[in-house]
């Protein structure tokens, strides 16, 4: 009865120990999640004495948000989408946030305190063209104000109560462009001022209350306008001639129209190239940009401008605020190295400064590109300004009395590419104190686990074992974990700056804006690549910091010069910063390194002629022993052709260029009038495989076709290139290929009719998984691919084996003819993909797991054993035993699968996954809008314990165990006596 005690104990308390559940507390322990927003264009302040504080925004990732002004913290937030343009914000009622999307074609309104959508109105749009908002003040018709949308030849009038059209007006002239909208004071009509064809200026007088043209006038100009204008007054417009090189006054007075030219190098005689009228509303005034500088110009009449001031660059000016029925304030922002000069001007008096600031910046912020201004009452009941600056890292900093009050790194929303670096080795050396510190907070930290666990701690005991628990996984250290599981994530984003993320809480450890990216005298309109790991090494054998190399372009052509930059992975620190000579086309990491652990690089040039990188001998000595085990291939979308390439040396090396030649091998044409290229993918080069054999039923063995050459192209029918329903189901196929890319031969070949794209995949070891649209189906469909190695079949003989008569060792040639065996299945998949990516681990022994970005901006982690080929409705006895699942129809999808739980990652692009220390560990990592980072166990830790693991009770369960046993003994001991005394 004893040991039936003891043993019911012994399992108790080991199973109180076992879960497999995420409890709500343990979120945040392993994963974060951070918001942003991306870069600001647009901004509203909502200031008023009741409510919080806050500005509306929209950005380039098309994203509009409210942002509490005290914390720069989102109060609410919506990403339209890539599609779903946001082109102006405004504010109707006081109580409506209004937007314009879709070029002019969207219009809804948003409450203002918690983002809730109140009303779309979908309008009806003429042509693609420049589309206009505007919010009538004051003008009630009934009992609400009325937004007008100008759009083309339409202009259309909605309520902001409901967002129903009052009335809708087509003005009979075409190809017209609304350039600026008005509204004289205490007036029953709006003044609509256009071009029509970039040669005619157009003024319209409209009734708002039912639209009614009251009068139009149009006037031709011989040089023709550039599309840019600015209202100085109520009967005058500035405009820029075709040639940007003349300022146009137009008035339009009673109706007349008069044009009035000024050159602008007789008005500044250091203006050259070509100026930009900036978006401003100013009272008379006028800001030209001339490259070098913002010149402020008074508007005197439709005949004389006169400058007024001139702003060096770089500089940025702000918005007109209406500060008074009289006046309007602006703010100018000048750049000085690290600090920024704010001043704070009314149009009525440019002489003086009613306010003037310096405050110091970070210098890796870059530039300023956008002012917003504000003004509040400061306690004192005098008028204060809070500056609102976008910089040119996309970050976001408010300005207030001459101190950054917050700031946000919204750059971290338009990641282009990542990579992954180690943290430095922990010092050796630990003093005695640390010691018996670490002990005893080790002992009282299990001491309050095990109150815990027995349910006897107090609240604010429990918010101390939190805090014990955060601070005991020592995610946050600055120095490798013996798991793998600190590194620190390289991030390159579309400005061109590079940041590094702690894996333990997603912190910015540092942050460099590319100097080469910055001087655009060098490099004019630049346009970041890839970043790449450059030199990793040894911990023990090198005393250099690992380094990351960034590659770009100046420009968007493939013609461009290249950029190359190296960035210390620890510091941040660019070692190196330079223009290339030659063009970016393609960039291939070898597998290979120098004596100094640097990887090597060959950079391919719009002329395919292929640079080595770094330049030393050492490293043309080790790819020259190399070059004729190294092959590459190009693929032409937009002329559907697929080519393989070897390098060659024509004449002598120059051994300071390393420049080698391309030498065609193979090409593939697909035919235009049935196939379309849509997608290429390959495999990780640094993806491990742990055995080639694969055990299925019957101790049966199968050889995966293991080759880092294989390509899986993507092919579909001309008519169905487009978006889903854009062809029907019997002009649409999709072609899928596997082609290894030494030989150029086609390995095998499947088509699917009646499916079409977005098509996305991934290729892992021997097999793919491509995602597409079933079009007679009507939902979406997983293929998987596995192909296996024929030639190695005799090898299952396991006498060969042991007498050595295998072919196991022998080499593999590209240029055999291969003996491959295709295994291939489909399957119904209920959600649209954004994007995939499948687990890496240190050994390859942990089974596979797809991640699925899905429409939902989640990600999904999906056993690869449910995409096997080799599923069956009626699996046999030996493949349950292997763990074939039955074959349905379906994918199936389990909540609990959701690698980011109940979290979004808006704006989803991509999944990049990094091994851990550990075998059964992944390291993951999402990026889009927001970033979310995780780590995840596709076979659950079997090599190690959990961090939660509770050391105090397996320590009270060893005691009790031993007690049981003594008592047990004792009982026993004295039942024998009793017997033998009988």
């Amino acid at each position: 009865m004893a040991i039936r005690a003891c043993l019911g104990l012994m399992i108790l308390l080991f199973s109180s120990t076992i879960s497999t559940a995420l409890f709500e507390d343990q979120v945040g322990l392993s994963d974060w999640h951070q918001k942003y927003i991306g870069k600001v264009k647009h901004a509203i302040f909502h200031t008023q004495k009741t409510g919080r504080k806050r500005v509306v925004v929209s950005t380039e990732e098309n994203v509009l948000a409210s942002l509490d002004l005290r914390t720069g913290n989102i109060f609410w937030r919506h990403v339209l989408g890539k599609i779903d343009c946001i082109d102006q914000v405004d504010i109707a009622l006081g109580k409506y946030v209004v937007t314009l999307s879709s070029g002019g074609s969207i219009l809804r309104a948003w409450n203002l305190p918690d983002g809730q959508m109140i009303w779309e109105s979908i309008l009806q749009v003429s042509a693609p063209s420049k589309s206009l908002l505007h919010a009538l003040a004051n003008m009630n018709v009934g009992k609400d104000n009325l937004i007008l949308v100008f759009g083309g030849s339409l202009i259309h009038a909605l309520s902001s109560t409901d967002g129903q059209i009052v009335w809708r007006k087509e003005l009979s002239t075409n190809s017209l462009e609304i350039q600026q909208v008005f509204q004289p004071r205490d007036s029953d009509i709006f003044y609509a001022l256009g071009f029509i064809d970039s040669s005619e200026f157009v003024a319209y007088y409209v009734n708002y209350k039912n639209g009614e043209v009251l009068q139009q006038s149009k006037a031709s100009f011989k040089s023709g306008f550039c599309g840019e204008a600015s209202l100085s007054s109520n009967d005058v417009v500035v405009a820029l001639d075709a040639s940007r090189t003349y300022l146009v006054s137009i008035s339009f007075r009673n109706g007349v129209i008069t044009f009035q030219q000024t050159y602008i190098p007789d008005l500044i005689p250091e203006f050259s190239g070509k100026a930009t009228l900036l978006p401003s509303k100013y009272n008379g005034i006028l800001a030209v940009d001339i490259a070098s500088s913002i010149v402020l110009l008074r508007v005197k009449g439709v005949n004389e401008l006169e400058i007024i001031e001139k702003i060096n660059y770089p500089s940025a000016i702000s918005d007109a605020l209406p500060f008074s029925k009289e006046q309007q304030a602006f703010a100018i922002l000048q750049h000085d190295e690290s600090r920024i000069h704010i001043k704070v001007k009314f149009d009525t008096d440019l002489t003086n400064e009613v306010l003037k600031e310096t405050i110091q910046l970070d210098g890796q912020r870059g530039n300023v590109e956008k002012v917003f201004i504000n003004n509040y009452i400061r306690t004192d009941r005098t008028h204060g300004f809070r500056v609102l600056v976008v910089m040119e890292d996309h970050s976001l900093l408010l300005v207030q009395q001459g101190e950054i009050v917050w700031t946000r790194e919204d750059g971290l929303a338009s990641i282009v590419d990542s990579t992954t670096s180690e943290l430095p080795v922990e010092k050796e050396g630990v003093s005695v104190a640390e010691v018996e510190h670490s002990l005893f907070e080790w002992l009282k930290g299990h001491f309050l686990k095990l109150k815990g666990t027995l349910m006897l701690a107090s609240p604010d005991e429990v918010a101390a074992i939190q805090a014990i628990r955060l601070k005991s996984f020592e995610k946050n250290q600055m120095t490798r974990d013996h798991n793998g599981f600190r590194k620190l994530i390289i991030v390159l984003t579309r400005a061109g700056k590079i940041l590094a993320l702690h894996t333990g809480d997603g912190r910015v450890v540092w942050s460099v804006l590319l100097p080469v990216l910055r001087e655009s005298e060098t490099c004019g309109n630049p346009f970041v690549l890839n970043v790449y790991q450059w030199q990793v090494p040894h911990h023990r054998a090198m005393h250099e910091n690992p380094s990351v190399l960034v590659i770009g372009r100046c420009g968007h052509n493939f013609d461009a010069p290249g950029i190359f930059s190296i960035v210390d992975a620890y510091t941040g620190k660019v070692h190196n910063s330079l223009v290339l000579e030659h063009s970016v086309r393609h960039v291939m990491p070898l597998p290979l390194t120098d004596s100094t652990e640097q990887h090597l690089h060959i950079v391919i040039d719009d002329n395919l002629h292929a640079h080595l990188y770094p330049k030393t001998s050492d490293a043309v000595k080790i790819f020259l022993d190399e070059m004729p085990n190294v092959f590459w291939y190009s693929v032409e979308v937009g002329k559907n052709i697929i080519k393989g390439y070897s390098l060659e040396i024509k004449g002598e090396l120059d051994m300071a260029e390393n420049v080698f030649q391309p030498k065609e091998l193979w090409s593939i044409v697909f035919p235009s009038e049935s196939e379309t290229i849509a997608l290429t993918a390959t495999r990780k080069m640094n993806e491990i495989v742990h055995t080639q054999a694969k055990i299925v039923a019957d101790q049966d063995v199968m050889y995966k076709y293991i080759s880092k050459n294989i390509l899986f192209v993507a092919t579909v029918a001309p008519k169905a290139s487009g978006e889903i329903g854009s062809a029907t189901p019997e002009e649409a196929w999709l072609y899928a290929y596997l082609i290894d890319t030494v030989s150029g031969r086609i390995l095998h070949r499947v088509s699917h009719q009646g499916a079409q794209g977005p098509i996305h995949a991934v290729v892992s070891e021997n097999w793919v998984v491509y995602h597409y649209f079933n079009l007679r189906a009507h939902r979406h469909e997983m293929s998987v691919i596995e192909i296996y190695d024929q030639s190695r079949e005799d090898n299952k003989d396991v006498w060969k084996l042991v007498l050595g008569k295998h072919n196991l060792t022998a080499p593999i040639s590209s240029y055999s003819k291969p003996d491959v065996t295709v295994k291939s299945q489909s399957y119904f998949f209920i959600h649209s993909v954004k994007s995939m990516a499948v687990t890496a681990t240190a050994k390859g022994i942990t089974s596979k797991q797809l991640l699925i970005g899905t429409i939902g901006d989640q990600v999904l982690a999906l056993d690869k054993r449910f995409l096997d080929p080799r599923r069956s409705a009626n699996p046999t006895q030996s493949e349950k035993e292997e763990g074939i699942i039955p074959l349905t129809d379906s994918l199936p999808i389990v909540p609990q699968s959701y690698v980011t739980h109940a979290l979004q990652v808006e704006g989803l692009r991509g999944i990049v996954t990094t091994p851990a220390k550990l075998e059964s560990t992944t390291l993951v990592f999402s990026y889009g809008v927001d970033l979310f980072f995780t780590r995840i166990a596709p076979s659950r830790t079997y090599d190690s314990l959990t961090e939660d693991f509770s050391y105090a009770l397996l320590l009270l369960t060893i005691v009790a165990l031993v007690a049981a046993l003594l008592v047990t003994w004792a009982l026993s001991e004295r039942k024998e006596l009793r017997e033998k005394w009988r």
